[in-house]
């Protein structure tokens, strides 16, 4: 699992089910004009049309836009052709790789983000869009599905999130902190089933601990991973508006 990038960061919405509208009683059938036979033909309602499929993570897509104090801020699930370039160019950045590990040529990085796209939606890669220009990415990943979950004591629909912001301008000056709340709040207002928002950022990445507990994250624990030894983060939907 990747790990948190540097500089100031690491890192309820219901099932889409669609029901046809039914013909309202008393208009499933054709009325007889005044004067004509009184026999009737039945019209039958439509039936309901099929559910959309449900994923792991609510449909991101949809999330929408989230307000901050810099600017609105979405989430776009990435598309490789078009995205690839600004997130293989990101993780080529050394402050990046250190904790990402995924320098080299664009190859590197496509793989990684093929291995998401081609699952079954418990890890989603997005580009964070503010004001419509492409700045972070970030990936958003159901924690109690994931590998995390055996080393922590995962909740149903925990939902994780790793991020790094692309441009070095961006970094250090407490944006990391605006976005890591804002996409948060999205999760909870999105995901209704989720009470938890998780994160695991390196031990060693003192500023993205940092972003995430400016950001209404507590520290739950330091956790000993494969690759690394991390700061267990997790925001509670309980205490969202106190922290």
């Amino acid at each position: 699992m990747p790990a948190a990038d540097a500089e100031d960061t690491s890192e309820p919405r219901p099932p889409d089910g669609v029901l046809a509208s039914l013909t309202p009683p008393g208009e499933g059938a054709i009325r007889t004009p005044p004067g004509a036979s009184a026999s009737v033909t039945a019209v039958p309602s439509p039936r309901p049309g099929p559910a959309a499929p449900e994923t792991p993570l609510d449909h991101i897509a949809g999330w929408g836009p989230a307000a901050t104090p810099v600017g609105a801020f979405r989430l776009v699930p990435v598309r490789l052709d078009r995205d690839l370039p600004h997130i293989a160019r990101w993780m080529n950045d050394p402050e990046v790789a250190a904790f990402w590990e995924l320098a080299g040529p664009d190859t590197v990085t496509a793989a990684h983000l093929h291995r998401q796209l081609a699952g079954d939606g418990r890890s989603v890669p997005c580009l964070g869009l503010l004001e419509g220009v492409p700045m972070s990415y970030w990936e958003i990943y159901r924690a109690d599905l994931d590998p995390l979950a055996g080393f922590y004591p995962a909740r149903p629909h925990d939902t994780g999130l790793h991020v790094l912001l692309g441009r070095g301008a961006d970094r250090g000056r407490g944006l990391g902190a605006v976005l890591l709340r804002a996409v948060a709040d999205l999760v909870l207002d999105s995901r209704p089933g989720c009470a938890r928002v998780v994160a695991e950022p390196d031990i060693r990445n003192t500023p993205s601990v940092a972003a995430f507990l400016t950001a209404g994250f507590r520290f739950s624990a330091e956790v000993g991973l494969p690759a690394k030894r991390a700061a267990l983060m997790i925001r509670d939907r309980a205490s969202r508006h106190l922290l």
